[in-house]
């Protein structure tokens, strides 16, 4: 029987785009978002994918919605075995230009949103001793930067947060996989209706990926038993960059933080902002800079295939050692 899964944040974007991945499993795919007319496109993808789709309008930061939103795909799906929480709301802005009642949203709908998600699937696979909870996450978990602070925040909440239910799990022996998805920048259309307070055009910084990268990262992810997956070259440089030279990070940012995160043309006044209602419409799921998108990821192909190399470089290694021995 084809697997349930559960995505969050389904409508656009990487939520989207790995709804979409799965439905090429043939599963059975919840889409869970508030807008509807993005879930309605959604859920076309996904059975012209060759999967099912059940649309379900849900705002995560209400842990009401989602609790009956994941009985109800029990209801009518089955047993969920695999959970995605990838919605998330942001700023684009300096600190000092964002109220508290938007830093209290963008954190309700990432960080909450996923722990509200998490418990849900947490409810139904304890009993069941199996299962598997993916957080999407970001390179910004580990390294926040400029003009994005109530996004950054959120993702190293999630990271904390995950880090010590993973141990929770581990004590109690559940047969439940967690792990955590950290995302280089992606061509979502969140670039196009998030929230922001600067005078010129959010872009993700660059380089960027299509979101159909990080949707194979992502099913990679839930069937892998791997703690982390980092998803993009970018991701595993600024990771490993912020443990080794944190403070080099910091300088780099101060000269291109601002101008990495803005084009050259102005904010349009009719601009769509999603921080509060959904933004009306089907956006799908690429933004606006697909002409300069990455099709794909070395560094994710060489994650998924680790194995292989390390044996091949072995095997390599041997073979150099006994032709060396022989000469």
């Amino acid at each position: 029987m084809s697997s349930v899964v559960v995505v969050t944040g389904a409508s656009a974007g990487v939520g989207r785009a790995t709804a979409i991945r799965f439905g090429r499993d043939g599963a059975r795919v919840a889409l869970l978002a508030r807008g509807e007319a993005g879930l309605a496109g959604a859920a076309r993808d996904v059975e012209a994918a060759g999967g099912r789709a059940l649309a379900i309008v849900t705002d995560v930061a209400d842990a009401e919605q989602v609790e009956a939103a994941a009985e109800r795909v029990e209801r009518e799906l089955g047993p969920i075995e695999i959970w995605i929480n990838c919605a998330m709301a942001t700023i684009f802005s300096p600190v000092v230009d964002i109220t508290a009642t938007e830093f209290r949203r963008a954190t309700e709908v990432t960080y909450l949103g996923t722990v509200h998600g998490t418990l849900s699937a947490l409810k139904r696979m304890r009993p069941r001793n199996r299962g598997c909870i993916v957080q999407v996450g970001s390179a910004l978990s580990y390294r926040a930067i400029p003009l994005q602070a109530p996004y950054c925040a959120a993702k190293f909440a999630i990271r904390g947060f995950t880090d010590a239910l993973r141990v929770e799990l581990m004590h109690d022996h559940k047969g439940i996989h967690l792990t955590m998805v950290q995302l280089s920048a992606f061509n979502t259309p969140q670039f196009l209706w998030g929230r922001t307070h600067l005078s010129k055009r959010p872009q993700p910084v660059p380089p960027i990926f299509a979101p159909h990268v990080a949707a194979d990262g992502i099913h990679f992810a839930a069937h892998a038993r791997r703690r982390e997956v980092w998803i993009g070259f970018p991701a595993l440089k600024v990771i490993l960059g912020n443990r080794l030279v944190p403070w080099l990070l910091d300088r780099m940012l101060v000269r291109q933080g601002y101008s990495g995160q803005m084009t050259d043309e102005p904010v349009r006044a009719d601009r769509p902002d999603n921080l509060f209602e959904p933004a009306g419409g089907d956006f799908g799921v690429d933004g606006p800079f697909g002409e300069r998108s990455k099709r794909r990821s070395y560094q994710l192909w060489a994650t998924m295939h680790r194995t292989a190399l390390w044996l091949s470089a072995t095997v390599i290694v041997v073979a150099l050692a006994a032709l060396v021995w022989a000469l």
